[in-house]
């Protein structure tokens, strides 16, 4: 189905330990005496305040998924691995299309910063060109950005249908790709034609069946790989 209808980001979200604590024992003996230590220099840089100061701060190597979206830091654990098996045949899909126009792919490894808000967001499959623009050393500017997918999970409905395809729209990603195994049925949906925040084009399709990526990619996607 081809819709020219902006994309409806409510209607498209209507899905919706104890411990044992550590005791320490300390012997009765008093501690021997040192002589007092002069307090540690402090850093010369501030404390981080703010989500994308905080998000500056973390380890490149973090084992964790970090994003900055509408201002908030969200720090989620990565996949399953379904989901990363999605991810991964979505990139196999696309690789002729990558040869041929000298672009490059990233399945969930890449920051990508939202221009204007400086949010960041990690989405879980990407399509840019070789020389894509950075912000410094760790993130794609997003007006780089050719396609971005996002593989929705019980946890990511609303994220990932509504919230994520605006942020995606608002700094012009031409193309975004939603595949959803948890809908009833699963389907995929292409978003494009970005204008106002909202995606103006949708093609929606149950998933298995062949699905259309729209100028600039052009392919014919077979969904059934996803099932």
């Amino acid at each position: 189905m081809t819709d020219d209808t902006p994309w409806n980001t409510e209607s498209a979200c209507s899905d919706t330990k104890g411990y044992r604590p550590m005791v320490m024992t300390v012997s009765q003996r008093p501690a021997p005496r040192t002589a007092p230590q002069p307090p540690a220099a402090p850093e010369d840089r501030p404390l981080p305040r703010t989500p994308r100061e905080i998000f500056e701060a973390l380890p490149p190597t973090l084992c964790l998924r970090a994003e900055i979206i509408d201002g908030n830091l969200i720090v989620s654990p990565s996949g399953i691995p379904k989901h990363g098996r999605i991810a991964m045949r979505l990139a196999f899909a696309l690789q002729p299309i990558l040869e041929k126009n000298d672009w490059e792919s990233f399945a969930g490894n890449v920051d990508i910063c939202i221009e204007g808000p400086r949010d960041t967001l990690v989405p879980d499959y990407c399509l840019v060109p070789v020389d894509a623009p950075l912000w410094g050393d760790r993130e794609i500017l997003s007006s780089g950005l050719i396609l971005v997918a996002e593989i929705v999970s019980p946890g990511s409905m609303e994220m990932d249908r509504a919230t994520k395809p605006r942020i995606y729209a608002g700094c012009g990603i031409p193309i975004m790709l939603i595949v959803d195994p948890v809908a009833s049925p699963p389907a995929v949906t292409v978003l494009s034609d970005p204008e106002d925040g909202s995606y103006r084009t949708m093609t929606h399709t149950e998933m298995g069946k062949p699905l259309r990526i729209p100028s600039p990619v052009d392919f014919d996607l077979d969904t059934s790989i996803f099932l």
